[in-house]
């Protein structure tokens, strides 16, 4: 028996190393081999998680990631969620209390029609809001105070910005004026003890110029400490409110609005004590936590993994071809070996792993960075959700539903729009809309008339309308 011929090749810099390993073979029925192989490869690296099951026995960790990830990460935001709901519930009571203590005659629903006509007016609206801050602690039904820096408490401003010089004779049409804009403060100082004299115009040196009066504001600081999440087995947090009162006569048409604005920053309490179990409950939700990000990692790693050896695979196919085909293949079919559903995945595990590592030291009183977690958490999470689109193309009804939206969108852009407003139909009244969408056609026998239509390229609005 003859042995088989050597197949002499040489390899250069230039070529790749997959190509260089198929010039090296040496017989025709070794590249028959090969392609077997290539092909087998193939097949196997484009089957879902549940047909390497059957074939091979592969347990399917990925599939069962996603989906412990998918109650985890949920749970974990809905118990972020009814956490920071009471943040910003914080929030909004006090600044909605700020205007009821500061503003004479305030009602809710008057932001936008909140306004003085009079000098009177004003300076009794200025006067109120003084005389109100300085009896603060004895007035607020809530646990308010002072800002403190050192031993000292900090004071009121009062500051007004005028035109530097103004002579205005409406009269005679005449007006001489300097638009540089000027600025007067008179600090107040809370006063300890407190007694039961009033503030006003005549113990204050202070008067307004209307004609060149621009704004006045009114700024001050005040602390305290969200309780409510005691109840909840939740440390508490320290609050910072910085509050302006501004009247504005920008428009000097007879009208002074005037507004409330509190810019809120939360903190770190100091020095604290809680008796009772709520430092082991937030054990217990960062050891959960912590579990999260375990979790994640996996999934992290796993999907990593998959999308390296689908470009190894993809490199193979490519010199493959190339050699033995002489044709390069192009950009959309090497495309295909990058599964962009794993680098979704692995987007959401980057960011839930970020939130969760916050959220942990947010529980631990370390950030208060609420607002960031939110965001990252939240995404994550919708991410996820998103995931799960590709697990339904294991099940041929909805895989079915899927390809036919894709090749519809693909062959006439007129239909992108009727499956965007079916669909956008269906979410607003908190439907599965690929699923549930597919299966009431499937009901009604509406699907034969629904391709009939996307093939056409007619739009769906009588179809939406008769839905509704």
């Amino acid at each position: 028996m003859e042995n088989p011929e050597v197949a002499v090749s040489s390899c250069t810099a230039h070529d790749d190393e997959n190509l260089c390993s198929y010039k090296q073979h040496l017989s025709v029925s070794q590249e028959g081999l090969l392609e077997d192989q290539l092909r087998r490869k193939l097949k196997f690296f484009f089957m879902n998680p549940c047909e390497k099951f059957w074939a091979r026995g592969r347990k399917p960790w990925k599939l069962g990631i996603q989906l412990l990830k998918i109650a985890m990460v949920t749970i974990q935001l809905v118990v972020f969620g009814l956490s920071n709901q009471m943040v910003v519930a914080f929030k909004e009571e006090n600044t909605v209390a700020f205007k009821h203590l500061f503003l004479k005659g305030y009602m809710d629903r008057m932001d936008d029609t909140y306004a003085v006509y009079t000098q009177t007016d004003v300076y009794d609206q200025i006067f109120f809001a003084i005389n109100q801050y300085l009896q603060l602690p004895n007035i607020s039904v809530g646990n308010h105070a002072y800002e403190k820096r050192g031993a000292e408490e900090t004071a009121l401003a009062v500051c007004q910005q005028f035109y530097k010089r103004g002579t205005i004779c409406p009269g005679n049409d005449t007006f001489d004026i300097d638009p540089e804009i000027v600025t007067d403060c008179l600090y107040i100082e809370p006063m300890t003890p407190l007694d039961n004299t009033t503030v006003g115009k005549h113990n204050l040196n202070f008067t307004l110029d209307f004609h060149r009066l621009v704004t006045v504001q009114l700024m001050f600081n005040l602390k305290a400490i969200n309780l409510q999440t005691v109840r909840h087995h939740e440390l508490p947090d320290c609050y910072d409110f910085t509050l302006t009162i501004v009247f504005d006569n920008k428009a000097h048409s007879g009208r002074i609005k005037i507004s409330l604005d509190n810019d809120i920053a939360i903190r770190e309490c100091k020095d604290w004590h809680v008796s009772g179990s709520i430092q082991k409950n937030t054990h217990y939700m960062m050891i959960f936590d912590a579990f999260v990000i375990l979790t994640c990692l996996a999934s992290l790693i796993l999907c990593t993994r998959s999308v390296v050896k689908g470009i190894r695979l993809q490199r193979e196919f490519v010199s493959f071809f190339l050699y033995y085909y002489k044709k390069e293949v192009s950009f959309s079919d090497q495309m295909e070996f990058v599964n962009g559903w794993y680098i979704l995945i692995m987007v959401s595990d980057v960011l839930t792993i970020v939130g969760s590592t916050l959220k942990m030291e947010i529980q631990a009183k370390s950030l208060t960075s609420y607002d960031v977690c939110s965001i990252l958490l939240g995404t994550s999470t919708m991410l996820v959700w998103l995931g799960v689109i590709r697990y339904l193309g294991f099940f041929q009804k909805y895989n079915v539903r899927i390809s036919w939206d894709l090749r519809a969108v693909a062959s006439h852009p007129n239909t992108a729009s009727s499956i965007t407003q079916c669909n956008e139909v269906l979410l607003l009244c908190c439907y599965d809309l690929p699923g549930l969408l597919f299966l009431w056609m499937d009901c009604t026998g509406t699907i034969p008339c629904e391709v009939s239509l996307s093939e056409h390229g007619f739009r769906m609005s009588f179809f939406i309308d008769q839905w509704r």
